[in-house]
This record gives structure tokens, sequence and C-alpha cells, in this order.
């Protein structure tokens, strides 16, 4: 699902998608097999943002986190491809946008819930847009519209 970039020893890209990986995002559940990916689509008129950031985290159960990451939002400038992360088919992924230049700072999250009955090579969509004017109340950041 993954190839290796030769330009950099440590970046991977989707196969499938030709992304690049979020480093640490592949075989986050050792023997169980990376079914899933993740793909972040940031909204173009985003892309100017200086403060913005997307906080990725990967908890396999209730109580214990996987992994955690911060993708800065210039990291979409830098990388037109776009971003994405793999996962196994358990658990679940919280996906929390955060501007903190505006005040008061824009923060929500979308979370995904992972079925292990998920098929193989299963892709995801998490889009990405913030509001256009500074919002009334902070949740009006919008995930998945």
């Amino acid at each position: 699902m993954t190839q290796n970039n030769a330009s950099n020893a440590q970046m991977y890209r989707s196969s499938a998608s030709g992304r690049n990986v979020v480093p640490g995002w592949m075989k986050l559940g050792g023997d169980t097999p990376d079914t899933i990916e993740i793909q972040l689509d940031l909204n173009a008129a985003d892309l100017k943002r200086q403060q913005a950031t997307l906080l990725i985290e990967y908890w396999p159960t209730p109580g214990d986190i996987g992994l955690q990451s911060l993708l800065p939002v210039r990291a979409f400038t830098s990388s037109p491809e776009g971003w994405c992360v793999f996962v196994p088919a358990k658990g679940q992924v919280l996906v929390r946008a955060i501007d903190t230049e505006p005040n008061p700072p824009l923060l929500s999250a979308h979370s995904i819930v992972l079925d292990p009955a998920t098929e193989p090579g299963t892709i995801v969509n998490v889009s990405v847009r913030f509001p256009t004017t500074l919002p009334a109340a902070i949740s009006n950041l919008q995930l998945n519209n």
C-alpha cells in the first residue's frame, strides 16, 4: 500500500493515491495489517493560513493512545499531492483542526470509528475547511462538508 520516496528515505507515499504518508503512520497495529488509508483534504482557500495545524490521533482502544501527530497546514503547500495516514481496521482516529491565530481560536474534532470488518484497501476522505470569516462560535469550523 506504500512505497518509499527515493528523494527522501524517510518519506513514504501511498501506492494507490500518490499522497505522502504522515511520518510514523504505518503498521500501527503491529501484526495487524494496515487496511484503511485516511486521506486528509484541505480546502484550497485555507492554504494561506499560517498558524493552522491538524492534530491526528490513533486510539487502538478507548484507554490507549497509539500515535499522535501534528501536521501544519503549510505542509500542504510544500506537498501539493496531499497527505494520508494508514491504520488497521480497529480502534478510532481523531482529526482535530486547530487555528490559534483568530481570537477566539478555532478548534474542532472529527472522529472516525474503525470497523474490524472493513475491506483492505478502503479509502476514507476527511475534508477540512475553515470558515472564511471569523465565526460567532468556535463550533463553526466545518469538517467533512
